[in-house]
């Protein structure tokens, strides 16, 4: 497989922070054959990764990141922050041996002051606040305040009440905490991490959040969830729990904190009990968080202001615990293999090695007879597509099956479409891949035009009464038919979130 090359370029310049969006990823170690930070560099390099967050500041890694021009976060691990938050001079110990030995040449912009300590270590919330403090005292100490912020990440489940997000707030047990971190964040022009999983959101949902919602797919207007109090409309899981975030701020009178997400992403692979954990959505789930972050879209309370994210991760992690899909969060494995050729095309900055003609829209296993079928006599209709590799005797003809069928026309219209979002939708019975499914002959347009006839076609295509096409009649059917079938469930939160 080639190299994805990441081009994760700095974009526009948000609002709130420093410096501009971007998608950067962790890096996590708990990998049988880890590679060594030499290994890991030239990967990052190669990818054009140019924002990276560490669970540590490992020396041999941060001077293997030097020189580089990488941007890099670096931890306080959960287990040193006791003795960091209980004593000053701790603290500028670690701010010495882990950043001052390292800058300018290694590029660190912030230190993460512990991971979700609330809740993985909640005898050590008191004195949280204090480590970041001391943290922080050490870097203006040494003129660092300015180039290196401080913060904490934090799950979104220390939001409460997130749907809508317009009633969301901090669980007012950890006000203590919250209160002081936030002044402290404000004070020293930081921002607050937090970790967005719309996997799991929609994994805990009992069906209630949609499949399309979780993984950014594109959503019609009845379907979007709208905040009854705001009347936003959210089409997305992602923007839903960072805009839960900034209401929660607010709550709390704090307006002006920017949020960076410190991880984000989706599993492709999981266990019996994880059905969705597959590569096809951890692909979706990625690219579209890509382009989301740098065409800087923004959220409903926030548009135009985009929210870098940290991706989860950059390798599979063989070695942690708990169910399959904690292994299998990583864009690469340990010989620096793709998982999956991340959909990047249409991005606009961020590039992917010859994805142009590695995808395909084929039709979603387990989809409704009905919906396929109106869905391929509308492909074949007004959509224009060119159905005649369809008929019998001709090369895709078999298996005549609508689903066989289905999947080819919708292959040709994406295609013929360019591949522009909501292209590969047909009202949720079709879905992207990166299976080819051409047999024999028969040569799905997102092959790379094999046979030369598709792939940046500028021929025009017949008009949905031209016989031109040789289309066989029973693959025509009306717009009104196909829109006959729309499924219109309006997820509105005042009735269904609540």
């Amino acid at each position: 497989m080639g190299l994805l090359f990441f081009a994760l370029f700095l974009v526009v310049s948000a609002a709130f922070a420093d410096e501009d969006a971007f998608i950067g990823v962790n890096i996590g170690t708990a990998l049988s054959d880890m590679p060594n930070p030499t290994q890991v560099v030239a990967l990052l390099k190669a990818q054009q990764i140019h924002h990276v967050r560490l669970y540590d500041a490992d020396r041999a890694m941060l001077l293997a990141l030097a020189n580089t021009g990488i941007r890099v976060t670096v931890s306080v691990p959960n287990d040193q922050l006791l003795g960091i938050g209980q004593s000053n001079a701790t603290a500028a110990n670690w701010v010495s041996r882990n950043v001052l030995a390292h800058v300018p040449a290694t590029n660190i912009t912030a230190i993460a002051v512990g991971s979700e300590v609330l809740i993985t270590l909640p005898n050590a919330a008191p004195i949280l606040v204090s480590a970041m403090k001391f943290i922080h005292s050490a870097l203006v100490a040494s003129n660092l305040d300015s180039q290196i912020k401080v913060s904490t990440p934090h799950p979104s489940s220390i939001i409460l009440d997130s749907f809508p997000p317009s009633q969301a707030f901090f669980n007012r047990s950890w006000d203590p905490v919250t209160v002081p971190l936030l002044k402290f964040l404000q004070s020293t022009g930081s921002f607050l991490m937090l970790n967005v999983y719309p996997y799991y959101d929609y994994m805990q949902s009992n069906g209630v959040i949609p499949l399309d919602y979780a993984l950014f797919r594109p959503l019609s207007p009845t379907k979007e969830a709208v905040d009854p109090n705001t009347l936003l409309h959210y089409t997305n899981v992602f923007d839903a729990i960072v805009d839960a975030g900034y209401f929660a701020m607010s709550y709390l009178n704090f307006t002006n904190i920017p949020i960076i997400v410190t991880e984000s992403g989706w599993p492709s692979k999981g266990d019996s009990s994880e059905p969705d954990a597959t590569l096809d959505n951890a692909n979706t789930y990625n690219s579209n968080l890509i382009r989301h972050v740098l065409n800087n879209t923004g959220t409903p309370k926030h548009p135009g202001i985009a929210i870098s994210t940290y991706i989860y991760e950059l390798y599979n992690e063989d070695l942690k615990p708990g169910p399959i899909s904690e292994k299998n969060w990583g864009l690469f494995d340990a010989n620096g293999v793709p998982t999956y050729i991340l959909r990047l095309t249409g991005s606009g900055t961020v590039l992917a090695n010859d994805t142009t003609n590695q995808t395909f829209c084929v039709a979603r296993d387990g989809a409704d007879r009905k919906m396929l079928q109106a869905a391929l006599d509308w492909a074949c209709g007004p959509g224009k597509v060119d159905c005649s590799p369809l008929l019998q005797g001709q090369p895709c003809y078999e298996p005549d099956t609508v689903v066989a069928h289905a999947s080819y026309a919708f292959d040709a219209y994406y295609h013929r479409m360019a591949m522009a979002d909501g292209t590969c939708n047909f009202n949720g019975v079709a879905t992207v891949t990166t299976t080819d499914l051409s047999h024999g002959s028969c040569i799905f347009p997102g092959s790379g035009g094999r046979n030369g006839t598709f792939t940046n076609s500028t021929s025009p295509v017949p008009s949905s009464n031209s016989t031109a096409s040789g289309c066989h009649s029973r693959y025509f059917g009306s717009s009104d038919a196909f829109t006959s079938l729309v499924v219109v469930g309006v997820l509105l939160w005042s009735a269904t979130f609540l």
